[in-house]
């Protein structure tokens, strides 16, 4: 099959989407199929059309930004020709343009699938709301044109107003999960490099600085973990500098990593051979997202097969890697006292919170993925042709 993958960032942007589109397209190439990304050209050093792991990737110039969002003046006419070349449309949500590739999907007769990773809510700001509005109905366009919505699991469709809409569209495929074997010593080097000497938990959080992440709410934990462990550390492995949209959250935590400037390590991004370094490095890894924005948490899982568990907040989706492996605590949202308790008792009881790695890599798999992909629209084009 020829795939169109369409989505608003690929490559080199770093987000839980960008990664997910990123091994499913290297995922479906691998089993044989023709994989185009069409997505924007937010960095003007990146080239504009390039193959990378056997997936071609098409970016669209960009004349300027709206808040985290891009406008793109050329990209009906590449995605007219795209949408043409191939079998199938694949779109990833929140996407501004994806009521238009859609609606060329359905005039086209080209099975079109989107798969809803979150909702959309934009820091605040004067166009802030208006943003959320045009997209929220772009979206419900897209929904409308689409042959299938996909969600990472049931609990996200059953609460998420938006897939409830299209419940009898929605299809639900495990998200991709894959990572790297970390090479011979690169755990031990890891932990020397940064001063890990095992006197006390060492909490994980994987993600960029962002609003809708809850890196306060961990903030807010740490003197009640401290209170019992003094050497408590936290590694952020993730972007934290000039988030785009997020320089005001910035500015407003900037006290309290200072206050806790000798407990938390900024580590930047790391590729994903560092990844598999970082997380057996880890006692338990938190992610205690606030709202929608989260659907899953693909780093809970990343955690789980190097051994370490998760705390998650009881966000629908979120809650799910732990509910569905045992490996972790589900807390309340926005509750940093309960967050505490639970960092606590899984260094004090982490062996009862391990599962075998092979039980991970059973249930979350990139190939897994792919192939249900793979599966769905080969039902959709069969259906076509009749």
């Amino acid at each position: 099959m020829k795939i169109l993958v369409a989505l608003t960032y690929y490559r080199p942007h770093t987000s839980g989407l960008t990664i997910y589109a990123e091994r499913l397209a290297r995922g479906l190439a691998r089993l044989g199929h023709q994989v185009t990304v069409m997505t924007s050209r937010f960095d003007p050093t990146t080239p504009l059309e390039e193959t990378v792991d056997g997936v071609r990737v098409v970016r669209i110039p960009v004349a300027f930004r709206v808040s985290k969002g891009v406008i793109m003046p050329t990209i009906g006419f590449v995605a007219w020709r795209l949408v043409l070349e191939n079998d199938v449309v694949c779109l990833h949500l929140p996407q501004f343009d994806a009521a238009g590739i859609a609606i060329r999907g359905r005039l086209l007769g080209k099975p079109t699938t989107l798969t809803y990773h979150c909702d959309l809510k934009l820091p605040f700001g004067p166009l802030s709301g208006l943003v959320n509005r045009v997209v929220d109905a772009a979206n419900y366009v897209a929904g409308i044109f689409a042959d299938r919505v996909v969600a990472y699991t049931d609990d996200f469709a059953t609460h998420s107003p938006y897939l409830s809409r299209f419940a009898s569209k929605v299809e639900v495929i495990p998200p991709p999960v894959e990572l790297p074997c970390a090479a011979t010593g690169a755990v031990n080097a890891f932990a020397q490099r940064h001063g890990l000497d095992g006197s006390g938990p060492v909490i994980g959080m994987a993600t960029r600085l962002a609003a809708e992440k809850g890196v306060e709410i961990l903030l807010e934990a740490l003197p009640q973990v401290m209170a019992v462990y003094p050497n408590a550390r936290v590694l952020f492995a993730g972007q934290h500098a000039d988030v785009l949209g997020e320089e005001a959250y910035a500015r407003r935590l900037a006290p309290l990593f200072e206050q806790y400037r000798d407990r938390w390590s900024f580590l930047g991004v790391l590729s994903p051979q560092e990844m598999a370094a970082f997380y057996p490095n880890l006692d338990v890894i938190v992610v205690p997202s606030l709202n929608s924005t989260e659907s899953f948490g693909l780093v809970q899982v990343e955690a789980m097969l190097c051994g370490t568990p998760s705390i998650a907040s009881a966000l629908p989706g979120v809650r799910q890697p732990v509910l569905q492996s045992g490996m972790g605590e589900v807390v309340p949202i926005g509750d940093s006292a309960a967050l505490a308790q639970a960092i606590v008792n899984i260094y004090e009881n982490k062996p009862a919170y391990v599962r075998p790695s092979e039980e991970i890599a059973g249930r979350w798999n990139t190939e897994r993925t792919a192939a249900s992909y793979a599966a769905m629209f080969e039902c959709l084009l069969q259906a076509k042709r009749r």
